[in-house]
């Protein structure tokens, strides 16, 4: 029998591939952004880069949430639709109550409520998460579609017009 035997301390060698697995995205993302300051006029700005704040950081708060779904190895499928039921629930109360809170109350309940209904069954009855989270979906969808009646739901006080400004946690209306 012949045995194999290295000598010598192991050397870390400069890796492009390992590199690029961990800094990958990351390189991606700094070349769009550059490109797209070269490329769009105003992009950099500050007006733009608020706009895209304001626009991307509901999807942030979301991915934040799924990252412990993902992290515990389930999917949940009806992010989307809760999101859009609870939103739903939200102007409807607004609407009908007139106060702010209760609405925001009512869109959280709902969404909590699903939450709950969704832990319930995939970790007490053992109900696989994909299962249980496409049948909350679709639950959701027709939730939201009878508490809007079908229709496109807004929320019709003025102070939440477009042309209310946010300043703060008040609005406050533009004049002129």
């Amino acid at each position: 029998m012949s045995s194999v035997t290295t000598s010598g301390a192991t050397r870390s060698t400069f890796s492009f591939a390992r590199i690029w697995d961990q800094f990958g995205m990351l390189v991606v993302f700094a070349v769009l952004f550059i490109g797209c300051v070269i490329f769009v006029p105003n992009f950099a700005s500050f007006v733009n880069m608020k706009g895209l704040g304001l626009a991307i950081s509901m999807s942030g708060m979301v991915a934040c949430g799924m990252l412990f779904c993902l992290a515990s190895g389930d999917f949940d499928l009806s992010v989307a639709s809760v999101i859009a039921c609870a939103g739903v629930t939200t102007a409807v109360v607004i609407n009908l109550s007139e106060s702010l809170w209760l609405g925001i109350a009512a869109g959280l309940l709902l969404g909590a409520l699903s939450g709950l209904v969704n832990g319930l069954f995939i970790a007490r009855l053992k109900i696989n998460a994909l299962i249980t989270t496409l049948a909350t979906m679709q639950i959701v969808r027709g939730l939201a579609y009878i508490i809007s009646d079908g229709k496109a739901v807004g929320i019709e006080d003025e102070r939440f017009s477009p042309s209310a400004m946010p300043t703060g946690l008040v609005c406050r209306r533009r004049s002129g």
